[in-house]
């Protein structure tokens, strides 16, 4: 074999490989939020959920894209982890189309089809409004080219008749087991490190096809392309989150105990696959001749195609009734951490490495910046029990002073979280905006980038007025009057009431959020401090208080306002609105 023939083979994989990824970027970029909505709807039930993961699957061509969609929803509380598995299983089933593909194209010269993908491809790429299905078009003509170049190379190495290959597959004992476990690992490393069953998967198509690889060998090589690539979601899912690690071993599971049963009934169920296809095992090159033998060699691409669907199907089968107790095993397997809140400046959703589609990497953001809307109300919680402490306070030295002290330290973490939470997240969409992406996602990108300093604003608006009502309890002024307590909480109850409408936008659906009860509330806050701001300087002139405690307490109001301001951005950003100037 010539070292052109061996580029020639290494070029024509990475053209599969790309196109592949070009057609799966291509299809979640035209179909992503709906396949979403898809996901979310039709899993009511384990054999729904199995469908709806094949269905998704088979659509995009990225079993990886579907396990991401599933494990957020899972993150987000719209799934449980039983609906995500049977998703998973469906996604097995969805992802063999693409052997099928290659089968199709291994068998046939499918080369010329490629040439007019090229030319109408690079026509609506060039059109902004078809320009998605132009990437498809070029992403399936590279798939089309390579999978010819495949054939014709893999004919061209006349690896049937090679004596160094034949030797190298004849040293291995057909009928031993041990020949099966050692193809089988061979499978796992090859994908491991190629990280792309499907050029393994082609590798194995052009060796069985050309007589040089018998049939039991390769097809032992397709089961451990199916543990190979389990394993390398396992280890990019370690980073991540505690339901991403479970559904990585569900999916981990699901094809180790296939391999394990498949082993069991090796031999026959092969040959039954076989016989559906019409491959006969036992012909023989000196028996029935090197035409008729090549010609039945010619079919074991899609006895390998076959074989692959049927072990998927046969396995979802035998494991859907048991997805209660795989469940119970992965949560048993991988316990959730239990780290204080406080502490845990690691984020939620986001995953580093997980993420392998930036079109359903949104999703994640979405999911993290909620949690982020969620702590910050959470923090302002605080700030209002801080002012309650202050209050009850007569003597610096009583013991609850501790707990003041305390609850302070807390917010200060708090805003320390903000800050780290704004800088990752932001950190995770400018990643996650260096892809190609639909002018949708874009401008989600944008609101988010928006969404993120607001909130950020938030938690400096909370540390804000801590940091009064801390010096105002610790220096030398005197106590707030009562009236002034009572104005302080109305306004702070009118504040943490726009931040409960901010949490329910964020957590739901935008089109049935009641936008003019968030800007009704901004309202109220603006003309609340208006007229306590009219009042705070009678009250000064009528001696009711000192100018300074008057100042400290008007600078709480003021960042009650301000933290209104950026809900109220938070809130428009969200649903697509312009910025309001404060």
């Amino acid at each position: 074999m010539s070292i052109w023939v061996f580029f020639t083979l290494l070029g024509s994989l990475a053209l599969l490989m790309y196109g592949m990824k070009s057609m799966s970027e291509a299809l979640q970029k035209m179909a992503g939020p709906q396949l979403r909505h898809v996901l979310g709807a039709m899993t009511t039930n384990r054999f729904t959920g199995m469908l709806t993961g094949m269905l998704v699957t088979a659509s995009v061509q990225s079993s990886t894209a579907t396990t991401v969609m599933t494990v957020s929803f899972v993150n987000a509380g719209l799934l449980t982890l039983a609906q995500a598995i049977s998703v998973i299983m469906g996604a097995n089933i969805g992802t063999t189309l693409t052997a099928w593909i290659m089968s199709a194209g291994m068998s046939f010269n499918i080369g010329d089809l490629a040439y007019p993908g090229f030319l109408v491809g690079i026509v609506l790429i060039y059109q902004k409004r078809h320009r998605y299905i132009g990437d498809f078009l070029f992403g399936l003509a590279f798939l089309i080219f390579a999978l010819a170049t495949l054939r014709v190379t893999g004919t061209n190495m006349h690896l049937g008749e090679n004596p160094v290959v034949l030797s190298f597959f004849s040293s291995f004992d057909p009928d031993s087991f041990l020949t099966t476990l050692i193809f089988l690992l061979l499978g796992g490393i090859l994908t491991f490190c190629v990280q792309s069953s499907a050029a393994v998967m082609a590798i194995t198509m052009i060796l069985c096809s050309s007589g040089a690889l018998p049939i039991y060998q390769g097809i032992a090589l397709v089961m451990g392309e199916n543990i190979g690539t389990t394993v390398t979601s396992n280890l990019a899912a370690m980073s991540a989150n505690t339901q991403a690690r479970r559904a990585a071993l569900a999916h981990m599971f699901f094809n180790v105990f296939g391999v394990i049963w498949i082993l069991f009934v090796f031999r026959p169920f092969i040959d039954m696959v076989c016989g559906w296809v019409g491959y006969d095992v036992n012909m023989t090159k000196e028996v029935a001749g090197n035409a008729a033998f090549i010609a039945n060699a010619s079919k074991l691409s899609f006895v390998l195609a076959a074989f692959h669907t049927t072990f998927n199907v046969a396995n979802t089968m035998i494991l859907i009734w048991f997805i209660p107790q795989i469940e119970k095993f992965v949560c048993w397997a991988i316990k959730s951490k239990k780290v204080d809140e406080e502490e845990d400046f690691r984020l939620h959703f986001i995953t580093a490495g997980f993420m392998k589609t930036p079109e359903l990497s949104v999703l994640e953001a979405q999911k993290e910046i909620q949690q982020f809307a969620n702590r910050m109300q959470r923090m302002f919680g605080m700030v209002r029990e801080l002012l309650t402490l202050s209050s009850s306070f007569t003597d610096k030295k009583d013991a609850q002073a501790g707990d003041f002290n305390k609850l302070y330290t807390r917010i200060e973490k708090y805003e320390g979280i903000s800050d780290n939470m704004e800088l990752e997240i932001a950190k995770y969409l400018d990643s996650v905006s260096d892809a190609h992406l639909s002018d949708d996602t874009k401008a989600k990108i944008r609101a988010m980038l928006r969404e993120i300093s607001e909130l950020e604003s938030i938690g400096d608006a909370c540390y804000n007025m801590a940091r009064t009502i801390s010096r105002k309890y610790n220096g030398k002024q005197d106590h707030f009057i009562e009236r002034q307590y009572d104005h302080l909480h109305q306004m702070m109850e009118l504040t943490d009431q726009s931040l409960t409408q901010m949490n329910k936008l964020m957590s739901g659906r935008k089109e049935s959020f009641d936008l003019n009860r968030s800007f009704n509330i901004e309202n109220e806050i603006n003309n609340y401090r208006n007229q306590l701001k009219s009042q705070n300087i009678n009250d000064i002139n009528n001696h009711e208080y000192t100018y300074a405690v008057g100042t400290i307490y008007m600078d709480i109001i003021n960042e009650c306002e301000k933290l209104g301001d950026y809900v109220v951005n938070v809130v428009e950003a969200r649903v697509g609105k312009r910025q309001k100037s404060l």
